[in-house]
């Protein structure tokens, strides 16, 4: 297994696998201007297509669906990690292709996740010990959190019981904010909940932020992400999947992503 090596030196801390530096609060940041993505910290990918236009800079990363084709086309999901921490904001520019088409469904597409250090660098979404996603749902932006794997842990589960063999919080706008095909500013915040080991419980003091262009509209500070079962988790790697679930999309779209920056601040929308 490929482990992290973290030294910190005058406030800098530096993974010499993810090739990331903490400075000024940020984990690591991404213009796609080129799809040189490994030399630059991503892994696991092996494909990734450039657009000619971004919302800034020379490119931006392209993922497309062809009708009739359920498998995503052009990019590959890729991941990188960061150093572990217990609070993450990311930043990032989305636009979605015009005719973009929704499931009608409450789930999917899946878009982009933070993982935590109980699963590896390779470790899918799907069933793990924590894992939080932002993405659009039905012309709504959604931060979530699932805990599959912890079904069989101590103190089970924490966002909530399975059905179907799947759990989780959900957290949405309350408006629909993805009506159109131009760029627009996505921001999320997590933070895991503290625990009071003395009494094996979670407190729920965790929390759950988004924005869209600049304006908060989702805001939870009473969340709880982990249990006792895990006092040394944090959030330590991104994933960039983009995915619709088999038969759930039959028309051809795509979607862009551009600009994005990780950090322990928030980042704010670009001029």
């Amino acid at each position: 297994m490929i482990k992290t090596a973290l030294i910190t030196f005058i406030g800098i801390s530096t993974c010499f696998f993810c090739k990331c530096q903490t400075k000024d609060g940020i984990l690591f940041s991404e213009s796609f201007d080129d799809a040189k993505l490994e030399s630059r910290g991503w892994y696991d990918g092996t494909d990734c297509r450039i657009s000619g236009e971004p919302r800034k800079g020379e490119g931006c990363i392209e993922y497309e669906w062809v009708e009739g084709e359920q498998k995503v086309q052009g990019s590959s999901q890729q991941r990188h990690l960061l150093e572990p921490v217990n609070e993450v904001y990311i930043r990032f520019y989305l636009r979605l292709s015009k005719g973009w088409q929704w499931t009608g469904r409450n789930y999917h597409p899946h878009l982009t996740h933070f993982m935590t250090t109980e699963n590896s660098e390779y470790h899918g979404p799907a069933v793990s010990h924590l894992t939080l996603y932002i993405e659009p749902v039905n012309g709504k932006l959604r931060l979530a959190a699932t805990d599959i794997q912890n079904k069989d842990a101590p103190h089970g589960l924490t966002q909530g019981e399975l059905k179907g063999g799947y759990n989780g919080k959900l957290y949405d706008s309350q408006e629909v904010l993805f009506n159109d095909d131009k760029w627009h500013c996505i921001e999320a915040y997590f933070k895991l909940n503290s625990l009071d080991m003395a009494n094996g419980q979670p407190n729920n003091d965790g929390i759950v932020r988004g924005w869209f262009d600049g304006e908060m509209v989702i805001d939870h500070t009473d969340v709880i992400l982990r249990s006792t079962d895990f006092p040394d988790m944090q959030i330590n790697q991104f994933l960039m999947a983009p995915y619709f679930g088999p038969g759930l999309l039959n028309n051809a779209q795509k979607l862009w992503i551009d600009e994005m920056v990780v950090g322990t601040r928030q980042i704010g929308c670009l001029p």
